[in-house]
This record gives C-alpha cells, sequence and structure tokens, in this order.
C-alpha cells in the first residue's frame, strides 16, 4: 500500500470516528451551525457564529435530534454552551498537546446528517493570550487551513483522532483552536452562572500614535484613545473625557486592547485602580473602580 493511499484511508477513519462526537446544530428551516458534543447532555460552538437564539435541535452521528437551550456565552473565549434535554451516545476522544507542523484535521457538520472534514497542519503554538473581549485562552494554536463559519466550533484533531480542541474564526479567517482547558473552563462557569464575568470600565479606546511634542511626558509611544465614556460607567465616574490618552492600569502598560484586557479579569470587579493617561500633553492620574461588564456589553 503507497503512503498516500494510507493517509487517504486514515483521514477517512478519523473522519467516521469523527460523527460521534460531532454535533449539527439546527435552527429555522434549513440553516445550521457546527458543535462538538462534550458531555453527553451538553453541546459547546463558537459564539460568534451561533445566532442569538434561545433554543436549538442538535442531532449527533445523524440519529435522533435532542432540543437544546442556550445555557450561556462567553465572548471572552468565544464558547457557547447548549443544554440537551436528553443525553446523546457518543464521547470524546482523549487530549493531545499541539506541536507546530503536526497534523490537525478540523471537523463541522455538513447539514445533511454527515461530517465535513478540513486537512492541515497546526502552524504555530504560542503561550497563553487574551482575546480583545477580555477571554484568557490557555494557547494560541493557529491552523493552516480554511473554515467556513458553518463549521465554526467543530472539533479539531490529531492523526490519531485526539483532541487539540474547538476550532474558531480569528482576525482575517485565520483559523484558530480553543484548547479543551479554556472550554471546560468556560463551560462549567457557563452551566453554573450563565455568563462569565469581566471586569468593566465602559469606555470606547482607539489605540493611537503619541505625537512626538508628547512623548517625554509620556514614556510611551503608543497609547489608547478616549473615545466617549458609556453614561454611568466607572470611566465616566473617573473622569474619563474624549481625547485622553490611557498609559498605564495600577502601573501596568495598558497602551494596547489586550493589554487593558488583561487588566480586566474576573477578579478585578469591585477593585479600585490608578489609571495614567495624558491629557493635552500633560500626564494625569485618575481612580476608577472596576465595574462587572453589562450582559448586554
Amino acid at each position: 500500500m503507497t503512503a498516500l493511499k494510507e493517509l487517504s484511508d486514515s483521514l477517512a477513519e478519523r473522519t467516521s470516528a469523527a460523527r460521534a462526537f460531532v454535533a449539527e446544530i439546527r435552527f429555522g428551516h434549513s440553516s445550521h451551525r457546527s458543535g462538538t458534543l462534550w458531555r453527553p447532555d451538553v453541546v459547546v460552538t463558537s459564539e460568534q457564529s451561533l445566532p442569538k437564539l434561545d433554543s436549538f435541535e442538535v442531532t449527533v452521528s445523524g440519529g435522533e435530534p435532542a432540543r437544546a437551550a442556550l445555557a450561556g456565552r462567553d465572548p471572552g473565549t468565544n464558547v457557547a454552551v447548549l443544554k440537551l434535554d436528553k443525553s446523546l451516545p457518543g464521547a470524546l476522544p482523549a487530549r493531545t498537546d499541539p506541536q507546530p507542523g503536526a497534523v490537525a484535521v478540523a471537523f463541522g457538520a455538513d447539514g445533511y446528517g454527515g461530517v465535513a472534514a478540513r486537512f492541515g497542519i497546526i502552524s504555530s503554538v504560542a503561550p497563553e493570550w487574551r482575546s480583545r473581549a477580555g477571554g484568557k485562552i490557555d494557547k494560541r494554536i493557529a491552523l493552516d487551513l480554511a473554515l467556513s463559519h458553518r463549521e465554526d466550533g467543530g472539533p479539531v484533531v490529531d492523526a490519531e483522532g485526539q483532541l487539540f480542541g474547538i476550532s474558531t474564526l480569528g482576525h482575517g479567517d485565520t483559523v484558530l483552536v480553543i484548547p479543551p482547558e479554556t472550554v471546560e473552563r468556560s463551560v462549567a462557569t457557563l452551566l453554573s452562572h450563565g455568563r462569565v464575568e469581566r471586569g468593566w470600565l465602559g469606555v470606547a479606546l482607539q489605540p493611537v500614535a503619541i505625537p512626538d511634542a508628547w512623548q517625554q511626558a509620556a514614556d510611551e509611544k503608543t497609547g489608547l484613545m478616549v473615545m466617549s465614556a458609556a453614561e454611568g460607567s466607572p470611566a465616566a465616574a473617573a473622569g474619563l473625557q474624549p481625547g485622553d490618552i490611557l498609559l498605564k492600569v495600577d502601573g501596568a502598560r495598558a497602551n494596547h486592547v489586550r493589554e487593558l484586557a488583561a487588566c480586566l479579569g474576573s477578579d478585578s470587579i469591585g477593585r479600585e485602580v490608578e489609571l495614567g493617561l495624558l491629557r493635552a500633553g500633560a500626564r494625569v492620574s485618575l481612580r476608577a473602580t472596576i465595574a462587572a461588564r453589562p450582559t448586554d456589553g
């Protein structure tokens, strides 16, 4: 048997096995999204691709459908959790650690009761990172393959069928993997509380370059310009004004949205912080008490 035939047979075998944990999430007359059967009565999927509905119909392996209620959504980790009204057969494979260059197969629902497969490799693996919405992702796993929005949220496995995590479409259609430990953390919180609370200042920010004349005072070359502050928000109460340039939060750099997000984790709620900023070229220090992000924000 040739190596190519062995590869083909192996991929077909992996795809057949994936029918046990690839979920088809249906809504409306003919629309669907993909998910992953995380527990017998729990399906996880991509929060960004899941329509803003409260109930769905879920099937696995083309079997009998189950009704699914939305347990919660976490934009920070891009995980949405659906609770099924009954347990479905099937189970996730064992987990494995990603390595750059390793074969990766991303699965999704094909909309006809079967499985769609995408074949590629892991292009890079980087350490823990924060999303723009403030979620902690345990590894940044990037894939060299294409994925449609209907397949977003399906499982990703290695050459032996072991689980890397679930897929998500990143910036510029980059395909990333949400690691199992990140998914599990979101699942536990969403099933218990329906949401993941994170800190909130209530301010719209835009990355900017610090004008040359202000760089000595700022001791930075870039910052986050305040565009607006929500009425009643911690930022408004602290006195932030449009045109201010945020530089630091409690002494930590915050001149990028991800650096700011790292300061606004769940443990930040209720904490008073010092905001270091530039106002008309002069350094200003304000105090703000971080609140919980509103459910609609």
